[in-house]
């Protein structure tokens, strides 16, 4: 597992902004905000350091899916990237303070669910889980 200690020496302190460190990138589909199905976005601030991989791996996803089966499976339901904030129930920086994590699906992927709940446990997402 990549400590707090880890991430803060390979990417920085986190910053309530994260001006210094967030790129925008271009997504290769549309994706629909999770709590707002209605809204489609088309771009992601993240990490500079992880934006080629956060760009290479949503390509791998359109070139193994297909649009229309990532709609099906609920994998351009976004929930965000960068957020500025502690752990739910801790006092770590949650690793979307540096823009290097991403939710998808959230509503049916929580972070309290397992293998044997968790949407994307599902045998239809083990090429998702191997591309990322």
């Amino acid at each position: 597992m990549i400590t707090t200690a880890r991430l803060k020496e390979k990417y920085g302190m986190p910053t309530q902004t994260g001006s210094k460190y967030l790129v925008l990138i271009d997504l290769p589909y549309p994706m629909r905000l999770a709590w707002d199905t209605d809204v489609v976005v088309d771009k992601m601030r993240c990490h500079k350091l992880v934006s080629e991989n956060f760009k290479n791996v949503f390509q791998q996803l359109l070139d193994h899916y297909a649009h229309e089966e990532i709609v099906e499976l609920g994998i351009d339901l976004f929930g965000g990237c960068f957020a500025f904030r502690k752990m739910r129930g801790g006092n770590d920086w949650s690793r979307h303070s540096w823009g290097v994590a991403i939710d998808l699906d959230p509503a049916r992927n929580t972070l309290k669910e397992g293998k044997k709940t968790a949407r994307f446990a599902r045998p239809e997402y083990e090429p998702m889980m191997e591309i990322f």
